[in-house]
């Protein structure tokens, strides 16, 4: 049909001036410039040959109306607010003096004029600020400085504490506030390579390094610091770096040395055997190296149930089921220096241990239920402590520990009857007894500050105690039964926050 009309158009010269007439009255649609062939040049009608497409399309008068757009908004009262202007208002809320310049950013080339929408842009402007000017410190958007802010939170003098101040603030009373402070402590490490029951454990005494002896005839050591993720739970494993193998029979217990070079194992084959420690950071797959054994220490005749070693004087002593005990030097692959109950006076000693309040003293328990203070020099036997037991009853009298006091002159013994009592060492009289647990006391430590005293059992548990309450401040259980049989041996890290346990079940466990 648009053909038909054209073909009219064309034919007709006085229908055509007409038709230029009733064009012309839309001319104000288009200007010359924006034609480019879409607005009528001439009268011709040639330009009717273009398609519907081009002729309806509104390109023109959308480009006029954005100038008359612009226009309105140089004219309206509620401008949009310049880059400056929105610095300076950005400045006067944050109370700053150098204020980074904002990032242009990309915009739409037309803004709404409506002042509604302006006024809420400005408002807005603490949502731009927390995205491009992250607060500083010493100051707050919201609340201005740190005084602003501590008088609408009305914290007053506290909020001036510091992390000094909360340290400082902890020695105002700590004599009465032991409680309040002491660690929980949570198992952390449990090590799994023994084959038999663990006798006795000894920590580096600076080193995160622990010895365990086993009655499966080894040694090993650990270094807590290289775990890796168990197979099959969430805990860490700690693989032993190193096993000594040198005994006959099982392993009954190991000291080590107050540097941490050496370090000494008792068995049941009645040796003590001297080793070299290795590096804790050594291969486990390294080749074997011959030094690390120093040598047997040899006069026993029978299992060798407990060892101490003197840092002071660099000595050793053991005690032993032939019912002696015995002195050695602990640097030398000699015999001993002293021997002490060589006649059995006293019984069989289960347990020794130094006086830390004399170096020159140790103590001696025995199955016989006595515990005993000898001067290593002389040889002498310079007190009893106060046992009031009944020696027709030799089973339930007997002593399984004795440890003593790293700062005062006390000594401690654990019992077969479940009791942990404490004696003084100048008096030998007893100062405490106390039912400790529901089986026979096996092990006893003390913290290197002497605060706590941490008690093993047959029970199955471990106890820390408060050594100047003599309360029980945490309880965990720790083993589990093997002939009647759990706990054999518990220790404080000298220097860092470890605790561990050696048990009947071939495990031994560490907590932090």
């Amino acid at each position: 049909t648009f053909q038909i009309v054209r073909k009219r158009v064309l034919s007709d010269s006085s229908e055509d001036r007409d038709t230029e007439e009733a064009l012309k009255e839309f001319d104000f649609l288009v200007t010359s410039d924006d034609g480019d062939g879409e607005s009528r040049s001439s009268g011709d009608g040639t330009d009717w040959g273009k398609t519907t497409e081009d002729m309806f399309q509104p390109q023109s008068y959308i480009k006029q109306s954005k100038q008359g757009w612009g226009k309105m908004m140089e004219q309206s009262t509620g401008k949009w607010p310049n880059r400056s202007k929105l610095q300076d208002m950005l400045a006067n809320l944050r109370d700053v003096d150098d204020l980074p310049s904002l990032q242009p950013s990309v915009a739409p080339s037309s803004r709404p004029s409506s002042s509604r929408l302006i006024e809420h842009e400005i408002n807005r402007t603490d949502e731009v600020e927390a995205l491009t000017f992250p607060p500083s410190s010493g100051k707050s958007f919201i609340m201005g400085t740190d005084e602003a802010l501590e008088n609408e939170l009305g914290l007053g003098e506290l909020a001036g504490l510091t992390v000094a101040n909360e340290a400082d603030s902890l020695t105002y009373d700590i004599a009465n506030n032991k409680d309040a402070l002491r660690k929980t402590w949570n198992p952390k490490f449990t090590l799994r390579s023994h084959f038999d029951g663990i006798r006795g454990l000894a920590f580096h005494p600076v080193e995160p390094v622990l010895i365990t002896a086993s009655e499966d005839h080894t040694l090993k050591m650990w270094n807590l610091q290289k775990t890796a993720p168990a197979k099959k739970s969430a805990s860490l494993d700690v693989e032993p770096i190193y096993t000594f193998r040198a005994h006959n029979g099982p392993v009954l217990c190991v000291v080590m040395s107050s540097n941490g070079e050496q370090c000494y194992s008792g068995g049941m084959d009645g040796l003590i055997h001297g080793w070299n420690t290795t590096n804790p950071n050594i291969d486990p797959y390294d080749s074997y190296d011959p030094s690390v054994l120093r040598g047997a220490f040899v006069g026993h005749t029978d299992a060798v149930w407990g060892l101490v070693y003197s840092g002071a004087h660099q000595r050793l002593l053991s005690c032993s089921a032939d019912g002696t005990i015995r002195l050695w030097k602990a640097t030398e692959i000699a015999p001993a220096l002293n021997i002490f109950n060589d006649n059995q006076e006293m019984g069989i000693p289960s347990s020794v241990d130094l006086v830390s309040s004399d170096p020159s003293l140790m103590v001696a328990s025995f199955n016989s239920g006595h515990t005993s203070i000898f001067n290593m020099e002389t040889r002498q036997r310079i007190l009893t402590l106060e046992s009031n037991v009944d020696t027709t009853v030799s089973s339930s009298c007997q002593i399984n520990r004795v440890i003593s006091h790293p700062t005062l002159p006390i000594s401690i013994t654990a019992h077969e009857d479940r009791h942990i009592k404490f004696y003084d060492n100048n008096t030998g009289k007893l100062i405490h007894s106390m039912v400790a647990h529901l089986d026979a006391v096996t092990s006893l430590a003390v913290d290197p500050n002497g605060l706590y005293l941490m008690s093993g059992s047959h029970d199955c548990s471990i106890r820390l105690w408060n050594l100047e309450s003599k309360t029980c401040i945490q309880e965990f259980t720790a083993h589990r039964k093997k002939f009647d049989e759990s706990i054999h041996d518990v220790a404080f890290h000298p220097s860092k926050c470890y605790i561990a346990s050696a048990g009947a079940d071939a495990l031994a466990k560490v907590f932090v």
